[in-house]
């Protein structure tokens, strides 16, 4: 748990632009160890307060420039809150990261799939049947087509997967793979597995396949005449 937590605004002088201003930076402390992030405003160092960390005056440039680097303030203390609640050991570089954005790792759609596929291989014999390996492999590849198709492009980052790609994904299936319904549901389960293993990861945090409603239809066998059955019977009897 965090001991210590502190910020303030300064200015840097020595990176004063031609126009005689200088950036505004906010200072973040946590646990004694400090990350700077600009601002990116900019004021005259004569204008600045250096021990109230904040613009002087009155004037409405002052104003202005005070109650955005407030709205910032407010940013980094809901960040922190936040990363708090998730991870106790949050750090000044760390949080810079969140506020930045640079945090969020990209996370590509096709490694994912291939490494579970890698996965169900090397168990196969054991937790997975051969067959099951190969429906995957053939999912992994419809996939990679459905991308290409539908995107032009090879892989996706799987913040981009939403319902809409899903439903498309299901179209494309139907229309240009031709499958029927029993075999486009079965290949969109296999994808909704890759799915869920993305959200248990915390990768995900809305499921794509809310409101995905197709299911598996009844496929009737019809049963053998009394006819039928003879032959076979007689034919078996043949054969002995």
């Amino acid at each position: 748990m965090n001991k210590t937590f502190n910020l303030l605004f300064f200015i840097k002088k020595n990176k004063i632009r031609t126009n005689g201003t200088a950036p505004t930076y906010l200072r973040i402390t946590i646990d004694g160890k400090a990350a700077d992030i600009a601002a990116k405003r900019y004021i005259e160092p004569q204008k600045w307060d250096g021990k109230a960390h904040k613009a002087l005056g009155n004037s409405q440039e002052a104003r202005t420039l005070n109650v955005y680097l407030k709205t910032l303030e407010q940013q980094v203390y809901d960040s922190h809150y936040v990363m708090l609640k998730e991870d106790n050991n949050v750090t000044a570089v760390s949080l810079k990261s969140k506020l930045l954005g640079t945090d969020i790792e990209q996370r590509m759609l096709i490694p994912i799939f291939q490494e579970h596929n890698d996965k169900v291989e090397a168990l196969v014999g054991h937790d997975f049947a051969p067959g099951t390996l190969e429906r995957y492999k053939t999912s992994l590849k419809h996939t990679q087509e459905f991308i290409n198709w539908k995107y032009k492009i090879s892989d996706i980052d799987i913040k981009a997967i939403d319902h809409a790609f899903i439903m498309d994904y299901d179209f494309w299936l139907r229309s240009v793979r031709k499958c029927g319904n029993n075999t486009a549901v079965k290949y969109i389960k296999n994808f909704k597995k890759i799915i869920r293993l993305c959200m248990a990861h915390g990768w995900l945090n809305k499921d794509p396949f809310l409101g995905y409603k197709a299911k598996l239809k009844a496929v009737e066998c019809p049963f053998l005449s009394k006819e039928e059955i003879q032959i076979m019977y007689e034919k078996r009897i043949c054969f002995r």
